[in-house]
């Protein structure tokens, strides 16, 4: 494999990784696993439930 195809494949590990995570989260306000990632103005990332509309960091 070359060293682009690696790179590709740990790309797309993290992206699992991010998705299991992701996967695993509930909104503290309601509980829904309807959960949403978003990037914060200041580049980090925050949270927000489709459901009931908190977000959370």
């Amino acid at each position: 494999m070359s060293a682009s195809g690696e790179e590709a494949g740990e790309a797309a590990d993290d992206l699992l990784a991010t998705a299991e995570a992701g996967a695993r989260l509930s909104c503290p306000s309601c509980g829904s696993a309807h959960v949403a990632q978003v990037l914060g103005d200041n580049g980090g990332v925050s949270y927000v439930c489709t459901a009931c509309g908190h977000s959370w960091s």
